[in-house]
């Protein structure tokens, strides 16, 4: 069974992919994970960055997070493989022209 504090952290489909999020934001629970524990940003410094939220809704997140440790980890995985599977069919116009002007220097 999936428990969820409806006062901090929704799951709602159509929303996000249905992943869970902060209560009234788009902002995913895997997301202030990937601050959190991947940058190093402190709770604190995460609400700077994002005030329409709380310090309270940043720590349900993490315990979500420790509490679904595996489903998080999972969709974190899954979000950096399908970036980096759109980054190969869609190429850089900036890195292309990059290498273009690099090609004319020498």
């Amino acid at each position: 069974m999936t428990t969820v504090s409806a006062e901090h952290i929704q799951i709602t489909p159509g929303v996000c992919g249905g992943k869970p999020r902060i209560a009234g934001h788009r902002l995913r629970v895997q997301d202030i994970v990937i601050w959190y524990e991947h940058l190093g940003q402190s709770p604190d410094e995460i609400v700077y960055h994002y005030p329409s939220i709380t310090l309270a809704d940043v720590h349900a997140a993490l315990a979500y997070y420790y509490d679904h440790i595996d489903e998080i980890r999972r969709d974190i995985r899954d979000s950096e493989g399908f970036a980096d599977q759109l980054a190969a069919q869609t190429p850089s116009l900036l890195q292309r022209k990059l290498r273009e002007n690099n090609a004319g220097a020498d």
